[in-house]
């Protein structure tokens, strides 16, 4: 009778004592940004929204930044309790004085900025000979242009933090795609853009790096003009252009950025990750 007791007695203690590991393995991992004070751009839908509600459910207070003021609403009031708070200001990050303001309010109402993710981008075609100058000044002032000024206005908080910065580009920033050449430039430029300052603010202790997404599914292209039917044969063709055989979910590029943001990459910067399902190693078609 004792030796059933203090076996029962034991396997009570290891179940337990595995229950505890679990607990705090899984507190660990959904706390992995607490506290910490994000500004994400693009928040809205995407690889933005995706990344706001997984930084808000690993404990950090999100700043969601968009130009919808509607959809910002509703992502911050459909925001559950054990998550990190979702702040939602609208900003149209080519007014330079918004993202001025933008980043005073933060700084007022949150004492310090400790990330940084560049996630708002536009898509649309165009080529040499056909990308007329204000579709080529859109592009370029939306994805590289508010980049750099909001990272800019950024620096003095992230200074202070020892904060890091995570941009959105594509895989068209290292590779050449046809009929996107605006695109293309757009996020090359953010790549360098990664790269340069990563070098100049690591004595500052800022880390930048920039993930570089294959074709995703957002509303990115539905939003660029392609209809409901160029899209889903866009989609198809893409799966036979990833080697993995398919495309990517908004989810799976949040997850890399979260990691680039954390500590766990604290050894890291001036880095562009490729996650493109392969879509990078071929060539275009």
């Amino acid at each position: 009778m004792t030796g059933f007791l203090f076996s029962d007695f034991g396997k009570s203690l290891f179940v337990i004592r595995s229950c505890l590991v679990i607990f705090v393995t899984y507190r660990g991992r959904i706390l992995m940004l607490t506290n910490k004070v994000a500004i994400v751009t693009g928040a809205t839908s995407g690889i933005g929204l995706a990344t706001a509600n997984l930084f808000a459910a690993n404990g950090a207070k999100v700043i969601a930044v968009g130009r919808n003021e509607s959809e910002l609403d509703r992502l911050s009031s459909g925001n559950k309790d054990g998550r990190g708070p979702i702040t939602s200001m609208p900003a149209d990050l080519t007014d330079l004085s918004q993202v001025e303001t933008l980043v005073s309010d933060v700084v007022a109402e949150f004492g310090r900025i400790d990330i940084l993710v560049n996630a708002a981008g536009i898509i649309g075609n165009g080529s040499i000979e056909n990308t007329t100058l204000d579709q080529w000044d859109q592009m370029l002032n939306i994805n590289l242009r508010s980049v750099f000024y909001l990272m800019q206005k950024c620096v003095p908080s992230l200074e202070e933090t020892k904060g890091n910065i995570v941009n959105v580009s594509s895989v068209t920033g290292p590779r050449a795609f046809p009929n996107v050449l605006a695109y293309c430039v757009s996020k090359a430029g953010v790549d360098q853009l990664t790269r340069c300052s990563a070098l100049e603010l690591a004595p500052k202790g800022i880390r930048v790096n920039a993930v570089n997404p294959g074709v995703v599914v957002t509303g990115l292209h539905k939003r660029s003009g392609m209809s409901d039917e160029k899209y889903e044969t866009f989609i198809e063709h893409s799966r036979t252009t990833h080697p993995l055989g398919r495309v990517g979910r908004p989810e799976e590029v949040a997850e890399l950025i979260m990691f680039l943001a954390s500590d766990k990459a604290g050894w890291i910067t001036a880095a562009t990750y490729e996650i493109d399902g392969g879509r990078g190693q071929t060539c275009a078609r």
